[in-house]
């Protein structure tokens, strides 16, 4: 994809421009924290195409020389040197310009929920819990539960929790969707290889200007703790269930025995829940073109299948296959997927581009 010398000439103006606001000492409060975004968002894109504008300037100089007879040989040299490698500085610059998704750089709200397969499912949905945590400890991100439902044979029934970071749901959010596990249970002595699944949805996480929620659209219960938690359940009116009148969200929150840190974390996993469907809303119009792109979101979509008799994961979108299980649980390999999907989304985006 060649991109015109005038929007090579745009780039590098509207970035020098940027630089010289910055450096000028004028720019205060909002309007500092708006050019700071700005030029850090803009900073690749300008580097990319400087590195384009030099190449063709530099093939432009060697094409001159093929007319000199000493010189000719050595210019063939260079110019077909260039000439391999300025397409792939061409498609890093493409991609550096293409629409980011405003939401990639936030940190975001993890939910786990274990689906069919009954006690199998909950060990499942532990395993990919603390896969997430490996893959958060590898990036230098920040994992804290918000709330769990613990099953009796271990693992969790659902588990909700906050990461933050850099860059946290720019990768995380290929997650969301149907994770599909094939092993044999612990517990069956017939050795009966048994499947069963877990949903995982990943909201990017909003500031309160994002999502104002006013408090007359909120209805709040509070009741007792059921279920495990310690001696405090079942002795104080600490649970919170928020339902948010005009959408009819429903959150319910009880790990702490404080009222008013479940009311918190209530809010937050709510605020999370709300932007997620205003993103949805807004992307309305986009929504055709965005399921024929890798990672449309869909919680009911199949994404992913995990074979312990073969040691592999298969994620369906891009028809990957990894024998790499245990170092994908482990979070170590998780990292190749997610930059395999990144790629081929980055590819479709720039395919639609061009068509």
């Amino acid at each position: 994809m060649q991109i015109p010398a005038e929007r090579l000439h745009q780039i590098t103006n509207r970035f020098a421009e940027l630089e010289a606001r910055m450096a000028s000492g004028q720019l205060e409060g909002e309007e500092f924290v708006k050019a700071s975004r700005d030029y850090a968002e803009l900073e690749p894109v300008a580097k990319a195409a400087a590195e384009v504008s030099a190449m063709r300037s530099e093939v432009e100089g060697l094409t001159e020389l093929l007319s000199d007879p000493e010189m000719k040989a050595m210019a063939e040299e260079e110019l077909a040197s260039l000439k391999k490698a300025l397409p792939e500085a061409e498609r890093a610059l493409a991609i550096a310009m293409l629409p980011k998704d405003e939401a990639d750089q936030r940190p975001a709200m993890l939910e786990i929920r274990a689906g069919t397969g009954g006690d199998e499912a909950a060990l499942f949905a532990g395993d990919l819990y603390r896969m997430y945590e490996r893959f958060a400890a590898e990036n230098g991100w920040r994992v804290e539960p918000v709330s769990m439902n613990a099953s009796d044979a271990g693992g969790f029934k659902e588990i909700v929790a906050n990461i933050t970071g850099q860059g946290v749901f720019a990768k995380l959010k290929w997650e969301s969707g149907v994770h599909r596990v094939q092993r044999v249970p612990v517990t069956e002595s017939g050795g009966r290889i048994h499947t069963s699944a877990a949903t995982v949805a990943v909201l990017p996480e909003p500031t309160e200007v994002d999502v104002q929620i006013n408090d007359n659209d909120l209805k709040i219960d509070i009741y007792r703790a059921s279920g495990a938690g310690g001696q405090h359940v079942n002795t104080t009116d600490s649970a919170v269930r928020i339902t948010h009148l005009p959408t009819g969200l429903v959150v319910i929150q009880q790990d702490e025995r404080s009222q008013h840190k479940n009311r918190a974390k209530a809010m937050q996993v709510l605020r999370a829940r709300l932007y997620e469907k205003m993103r949805e809303e807004a992307q309305g119009e986009e929504a055709a073109a965005r399921k024929a792109m890798v990672g449309s979101g869909d919680r009911s979509e199949r994404i992913r299948t995990y074979n312990f008799p073969q040691g592999r994961v298969t994620d369906h979108r891009i028809g990957l296959t990894l024998h790499k299980l245990d170092e994908v649980l482990a979070g170590t390999a998780l990292g190749e997927i997610v930059d395999a999907l990144t790629a081929e989304d980055e590819a479709k985006r720039l395919a639609a581009m061009e068509g």
